[in-house]
C-alpha cells in the first residue's frame, strides 16, 4: 500500500514489508517516511484545516455516519486484516472492526452536541449590561500517533473525533500495523472526507516522532504507547494540546468472599486476549489469604487450557506476539521470575513469536513481571493478607490506568473505588473492558487526558470566550 498526503497516495525512496506475526509471511509494503514527508503532509494539512474548520457540522456527521456503515459493511474483510497484521485471534479482530464502526457513529453524534454556554457575567457588579458566552473551536491540526495492538479501533478513536470537532489530521500508525489505519484512510475518502483534511504517513517513530511534535503547526497531539515515548513526546512537543494513554500492568485484587468460578472465567479472557498485549490486560492478581490457594487452582485449570498457536486457525485461543523480539522478552522475564522465587505453574515456552499462556504464583512486588508492564500472555498471583495490604500492594506501581476488585462486599468494592489510584475501576470483572463511549484513561505515569469520542473532541477542540459590552 502507498502512504497519502497532500490529496494523494505516493511511495516513498524505501519501502518496509508488513509480515504476519506468526509466520512471518509478508502481506504487503508500505513506504519508510522521513521527516520531510511530515512536512509536506503538514503543508497540505494547513488547507484542509480551513477546509474543515469552515464545513458544517451537519457535514461531518454525513461523512462519519457513512464511514460507520462502510465499516460495518467490511467488517469481516477489516477483521481478518487486522488480526494477520496485528497477531490477535480472528474473532477478536472482527470484534475490533465493530467496535470501529461504534466509535466513528457516536462521533457523529457527539459532533451535533459540541457547543458553547453562556456565562452570567452579571453575577459581579461589574458584569452588569454584558453578555458572554462561549464558542468551541477546532484545534486545527490534529497529530494521531498510534499502536499497534488495537490498529483500527485506536485510530478510530483519534481520527472520529478530530473529524468530528472539525480538525485535520496527520496520522502516523505503528510500523508492524500500518495496513489498517491505510484502509481507514480509504474509507473516510470513500465517505465523503476530503482529501486535504487527512494525512497518513507511515514509517518508524524514531524517525518521524521528532518532527510531528517540533512541528508549530501540529497544535494537538493524541498519543497511545509506552510510557517512556510519551514523556519524550512531551519533552519535543512544547506548548501543544497533548493526550497521552500510556502503559499500566493492572492489579486485581481478589477477596475472600469473591466467586472464584467466576474470577478465575474471567481472568482466563482479561489475562490473555491478544495475547495480553492489551493497555489494560490483567496483569498482577493479589489475592488474600482466605481464597489464595484455590484461586490458583481454578486459574490453572483455566489457563492450562488456553491453546496458543496460528491467529486464523479455528480453535487458537491466544496468537503470535506482535514481534519475536517481544516474545523473547517476555521469556526471559518469565525466568527472571522463576530465579526470584515465582513458581511457574504452566505455559511460558516460546515458539518463535508464540508464548504459551503462563500463570505464576509466588510473585513478589518487586519483580518485574510486576512493577513493569508485561504486554505478554501471563498472569502473577501474589498473596496478601487483607483487603488493606491488597490495596496498598495495587496502589505499589508508578501505573494508574485500570484496576479491579472481586467481592460481595459493597462496602469494601467501594472503598477499592476510593482508594485505588486508577482511572479506570472495575467490580466484579478483569480490568480489560472498555466502552467505546466511557472516559478512558490513566492516572500517574499511565497519562493524562481522556479519550472516547465525547471527551476526546473537547481535547481536540478549544474555547473562545465572547463579551458583548
Amino acid at each position: 500500500m502507498k502512504m497519502f498526503l497532500k490529496g494523494k497516495w505516493i511511495d516513498g525512496d524505501q519501502c518496509a514489508e508488513v509480515v504476519n506475526p506468526y509466520n512471518g509471511d509478508s502481506i504487503d509494503t508500505v513506504p519508510v517516511g522521513s521527516a520531510k514527508d511530515i512536512e509536506s503532509a503538514l503543508d497540505g494539512l494547513e488547507q484542509g484545516a480551513k477546509v474543515m474548520r469552515d464545513m458544517p457540522t451537519h457535514q461531518r456527521v454525513d461523512i462519519l455516519r457513512k464511514a460507520a456503515q462502510i465499516i460495518q459493511g467490511q467488517q469481516e474483510k477489516l477483521g481478518r486484516l487486522i488480526s494477520t497484521e496485528e497477531g490477535k485471534v480472528l474473532t477478536e479482530g472482527l470484534i475490533e472492526a465493530g467496535r470501529a464502526a461504534e466509535t466513528f457513529d457516536l462521533s457523529a453524534d457527539e459532533a451535533r452536541n459540541l457547543h458553547g454556554e453562556t456565562i452570567p457575567l452579571d453575577s459581579t457588579p461589574g458584569g452588569v449590561g454584558k453578555l458572554g458566552f462561549t464558542l468551541r473551536v477546532p484545534c486545527g491540526i490534529v497529530a494521531a500517533i498510534t499502536p499497534f495492538n488495537f490498529p483500527l479501533n485506536l485510530v478510530s478513536h483519534k481520527v472520529g473525533p478530530a473529524i468530528a470537532g472539525g480538525n485535520a489530521v496527520l496520522l502516523k500508525p505503528a510500523s508492524d500495523t500500518p495496513l489498517s489505519a491505510l484502509k481507514l484512510v480509504e474509507i473516510l475518502l470513500e465517505a465523503g472526507l476530503p482529501p486535504q483534511a487527512i494525512a497518513c504517513v507511515t514509517g518508524p517513530g524514531s524517525k518521524l516522532g521528532a518532527a510531528i511534535c517540533e512541528d508549530q503547526r501540529v497544535r494537538k497531539i493524541s498519543f497511545t504507547g509506552s510510557a517512556e515515548v510519551g514523556e519524550s513526546i512531551t519533552r519535543t512537543a512544547g506548548l501543544k494540546r497533548i493526550t497521552m494513554e500510556l502503559g499500566s500492568n493492572s492489579p486485581v485484587i481478589v477477596l475472600d468472599d469473591a466467586d472464584l468460578e467466576k474470577v478465575a472465567s474471567t481472568l482466563a479472557v482479561t489475562g490473555y486476549a491478544n495475547a495480553g498485549q492489551v493497555c489494560i490486560s490483567s496483569q498482577r492478581v493479589i489475592a488474600t489469604t482466605g481464597c489464595h490457594d484455590d484461586l490458583t487452582d481454578a486459574l490453572l485449570d483455566k489457563v492450562s487450557k488456553l491453546n496458543a498457536g496460528d491467529q486464523l486457525a479455528e480453535g487458537t485461543d491466544v496468537g503470535p506476539l506482535v514481534r519475536e523480539g517481544d516474545a523473547k522478552r517476555v521469556e526471559n522475564w518469565l525466568r527472571e521470575a522463576k530465579e526470584h522465587g515465582a513458581q511457574l505453574l504452566c505455559g511460558g515456552s516460546r515458539e518463535g513469536s508464540l508464548i504459551q499462556p503462563a500463570l505464576l504464583t509466588d510473585v513478589g512486588a518487586d519483580m518485574k513481571i510486576s512493577c513493569e508492564e508485561l504486554f505478554g500472555p501471563a498472569l502473577g498471583i501474589t498473596r496478601a493478607t487483607d483487603i488493606d495490604e491488597a490495596i496498598g500492594l495495587a496502589n505499589q506501581t508508578r501505573f494508574g490506568l485500570s484496576a479491579a476488585v472481586f467481592t460481595q462486599d459493597i462496602d469494601r468494592a467501594m472503598r477499592f473505588a476510593r482508594e485505588v489510584d486508577s482511572g479506570n475501576l472495575h467490580i466484579n470483572f478483569g480490568t480489560a473492558w472498555r466502552a467505546e463511549i466511557m472516559p478512558y484513561g490513566g492516572l500517574k505515569d499511565s497519562g493524562f487526558g481522556k479519550e472516547g469520542p465525547k471527551y476526546a473532541i473537547n481535547e481536540m477542540t478549544e474555547t473562545k470566550m465572547v463579551i458583548v459590552h
